[in-house]
């Protein structure tokens, strides 16, 4: 083979690899779109209609001068967009972002859309903690509330209803606190189930 015509073949199969690598990013894209998941996406300490243009959930725009909070107008998950320590939630109901004076605050909801049995409030728990753990967070406070963990000594702990929480901290740019707590559900009366608690904001605790 000569080597014209060997460099040309090279450049094709390239060209053919960045067309399928861009064709699977676009299929991925559209599946995101397309998932029937809103989502609130946003930053702390960015400007609120910055943050509602980038959401596909809809919220409410932000009232002049005002410290306040609204709520997304469906059930969404959070995608935090720092491009550092970033992560993602799944679906929520229960779901507050605060302002003020135009600027997101903080965010309070539990990210999920009902109590939920032990094994997967844990498994969402413990996935944010290692989202947290990739992006760079470190945990806080670790003697007196550790990190949570999938073991029989913290289902105990989990089980008998005792408080159960974690800090987690972003360098000095933000910090979040996590709670799972036993909720008495209704619709499954002989079943023990558990909310999620996660409030994120600017480092608010040393």
């Amino acid at each position: 083979m000569n080597w014209p015509l060997r460099i040309g073949w090279r450049r094709c199969v390239l060209g053919i690899a960045a067309v399928a690598i861009l064709a699977l990013a676009t299929v991925r894209l559209i599946g995101h779109v397309q998932s029937g998941e809103p989502e609130i996406a946003l930053v702390i300490g960015e400007p609120w209609e910055t943050m509602r243009l980038r959401s596909s959930a809809a919220i409410d725009r932000a009232l002049p001068n005002e410290i306040w909070y609204n709520v997304p107008k469906s059930d969404a998950r959070l995608r935090f967009t720092d491009p550092q320590y970033g992560f993602m939630t799944p679906l929520a109901r229960f779901f507050t972002v605060s302002y003020e004076r135009g600027i997101v605050r903080s965010v309070r909801m539990s990210p999920q859309i009902e109590p939920l049995l032990l094994d997967d409030a844990l498994k969402i728990v413990l996935d944010l903690q290692e989202q947290w753990r990739r992006g760079g967070w470190q945990p806080m406070f670790a003697e007196e509330w550790p990190a949570f963990a999938d073991t029989a000594q913290w289902r105990a702990q989990l089980q008998a209803c005792k408080s159960s929480k974690t800090y987690w901290q972003a360098d000095s740019k933000y910090q979040t606190l996590v709670t799972i707590a036993c909720f008495q559900d209704d619709r499954h009366p002989d079943e023990e189930r558990y909310l999620i608690t996660l409030a994120l904001a600017k480092p608010w605790s040393k």
